[in-house]
């Protein structure tokens, strides 16, 4: 099993979400999340007084799934999330060693 964390503009998320769920992936968590990387935030004006803005919003996606949907999600998120400008994000993705359906306690692919 992967795990895919996948961190997009929050306007990117309805196309990402209906992308991943065209390809069979059942569930998904979201977070809002704030950080900068390349694009390193931007200065704005509050009554006069002018501040820079660090961090930017984001969302971030978490999806846990079989290695065989690997490849396939990722080809949906990158396709659903790309905007060709500065911020787009990025994927990560890690192995998971386990999942348990707690409610019925069924293990491994079983479980997602």
């Amino acid at each position: 099993m992967k795990k895919i964390e996948a961190i997009i503009k929050p306007f990117k998320l309805d196309e990402v979400k209906e992308a991943l769920q065209e390809i069979g992936v059942q569930g998904l968590s979201v977070v809002e999340v704030k950080g900068f990387g390349r694009q390193k935030g931007h200065t704005e004006l509050y009554r006069g007084a002018e501040y820079v803005v660090d961090f930017l919003p984001k969302v971030k996606i978490e999806v846990v799934l079989p290695d065989d949907q690997l490849d396939g999600a990722i080809e949906a998120i990158l396709n659903a999330a790309k905007t060709d400008k500065i911020g787009d994000g990025k994927i990560f993705v890690s192995t998971v060693d386990q999942a348990i359906r707690i409610r019925t306690g069924e293990e491994g692919d079983a479980a997602l």
